[in-house]
């Protein structure tokens, strides 16, 4: 049985997507070896999420490989570029000239030096999503790092201790909405196999260059104009949570709403892999084989079902974890979660759809491993008219789990929000207002996650990984529907101030975002 070569190179690897084509000659650039780290001169204090908190940054830390230890060197080149997104054509931000930008692969345990090259015309960071990792790396413009100013560079050094499928992405404003996304592979050496190849795929929902841009959009929901879903009044409130750690109350398929309301925002396009369903990205297999997907939601405001036609999903890990295998019909994904699923093909050509919840569109790419005609686009797989899983309805697999222990001390993380006047708060102020969460080095820490809001929220902790109440699933990101409590329980073993926020990002620009402080 053939396994992914995870030292192989991008353009050698038979399971990397062909990205959107990027015009204008400006050529494509591979990674390069690091001369070294960036210098006080390449940065400022400051920045942040709007708001300036007074902090001040040095240079970034240099990290000493262990004995033994795998270094693996990149450079990461920020800059404008005009996509062709298989039809329509776009000017926007990219990484390397690439939409997703380059994969980049290691191996858990191996030293990641990035070197980040910013090209745009705004500062930036890089946020390794999912990733436990030193504080320093985590790529939080005012909190973790001064933001990197145009034509300048930074270099994140960190250990990748976790095998897994990651991502990475800017943490400044509403730049995830444009093309600043790639996918973050960590093999593990110990991989059992299973499968004879995998594909990487990305979703996305696409607004930049289209006659609007992230924060045209932004603009537009501050003012209550233009791109907003209609969601009534949106109040934030006192009323009751559930309380609820599971999901048997909730909604399975495409047609019951089981989140309420589900974003913001009004997209003209749907990505897979960079394209848009017209023109699909198509991976080719032969009948019988089994592949391994390792499927990534990029998107800002968007809330997937992902099937592929024709065939069942055997879902093995979610935000890196091993979960006991289930299998399904379809999937929702939230931004910034992460599925790997496993699937044995059939004869023919099938759609993999991406459906968006609550939005009009579609994202779609092609399976090939026989003759035919690809189905028409506007197909909807009969596997998305039934039980679609949520992926907190899993069960995590023994190694998964946490040991068991009590926790120490438990906060309350109260998510509000409303529409007019857009604002989104967490325990009743936004970000820079609200008191940081604070915790001890050993303690057991309990998050009591209360979404008081009609608006679904997927939320994200930064450096470390939490176990969902009583089933104990591991995840980094989970999806809270509307008036849904959870408790995330993780060890306070990463000291350094932390991100706890929605990963909607118009959401945590709005301020639904908090931090996470070590005393």
């Amino acid at each position: 049985m053939t396994r992914v070569d995870p030292t192989a190179s991008r353009s050698a690897d038979p399971g990397l997507p062909r990205r959107a084509l990027v015009l204008g000659g400006l050529g494509l650039l591979g990674a390069t070896v690091l001369s070294g780290c960036s210098t006080a001169d390449d940065v400022r204090p400051g920045g942040g999420h709007g708001h300036d908190n007074g902090r001040s940054f040095g240079p970034p830390a240099g990290a000493t490989p262990a004995p033994g230890q795998r270094v693996l060197e990149r450079t990461l080149v920020a800059r404008p570029a005009t996509v062709d997104l298989g039809g329509p054509t776009v000017a926007t931000w990219v990484y390397d000239d690439l939409l997703p930008g380059p994969l980049i692969r290691a191996t858990a345990g191996d030293l990641l030096r990035v070197r980040v090259d910013n090209r745009l015309p705004a500062e930036t960071t890089v946020h390794w999503h999912g990733i436990r990792l030193v504080n320093h790396a985590d790529g939080v413009p005012g909190l973790t790092q001064a933001p990197i100013v145009q034509n300048a560079s930074y270099t994140y050094e960190f250990t990748a201790p976790d095998p897994g499928t990651y991502f990475f992405h800017p943490h400044v404003g509403v730049q995830l909405d444009r093309g600043l996304y790639a996918a973050l592979i960590i093999d593990d050496p110990r991989e059992p196999g299973g499968f004879d190849t995998e594909w990487v795929i990305v979703l996305d929902d696409w607004l930049d260059g289209t006659g609007r841009t992230p924060e045209d959009a932004l603009a537009e929901l501050e003012r209550g104009t233009g791109t907003a879903h209609d969601h009534g009044s949106m109040m934030g409130g006192s009323g009751s949570s559930s309380g609820s750690d599971t999901d048997t109350d909730m909604g399975m398929g495409m047609g019951p709403a089981p989140w309420g309301n589900a974003g913001d925002v009004t997209y003209p396009h749907f990505l897979v892999n960079g394209r848009v369903a017209t023109a699909p990205e198509a991976f080719t297999a032969r009948p019988g084989q089994r592949v391994r997907l390792r499927i990534i939601n990029a998107a800002s405001d968007t809330i997937f079902a992902v099937a592929l036609a024709g065939h069942r999903l055997t879902v093995t890990h979610t935000d890196g974890y091993a979960v006991v295998p289930q299998e399904v019909p379809a999937i929702y994904l939230g931004m910034g979660e992460r599925y790997d699923v496993v699937v044995t093909l059939g004869d023919g050509i099938f759609p993999l759809v991406a459906q968006p919840f609550g939005k009009q569109g579609v994202g779609r790419a092609l399976v090939r491993t026989g003759a035919g005609t690809p189905p028409p686009v506007d197909l909807v797989p009969a596997e998305l008219s039934g039980e679609v899983l949520i992926g907190s309805q899993l069960r995590p697999a023994e190694s998964s789990r946490l040991p068991a222990r009590e926790p120490e001390v438990l906060l309350p993380v109260v998510l509000e929000g409303q529409m007019q006047p857009y604002r989104w708060t967490i325990n009743g102020a936004a970000y820079g207002a609200n008191t940081p969460l604070r915790v001890q080095a050993g303690q057991r820490v309990r998050l009591r996650v209360s979404n008081h809001s009609m608006m679904t929220h997927p939320v994200h902790v930064h450096g470390h990984t939490f176990a969902l109440g009583t089933s104990g699933l591991r995840k980094d990101t989970v999806l809270l529907r509307h008036m849904e409590t959870r408790d995330l329980d993780f060890d306070a073993d990463n000291t350094g101030s932390w991100m706890v926020h929605c990963h909607n990002a118009y959401h945590g620009e709005a301020g639904m975002m908090i931090e996470l402080a070590y005393r």
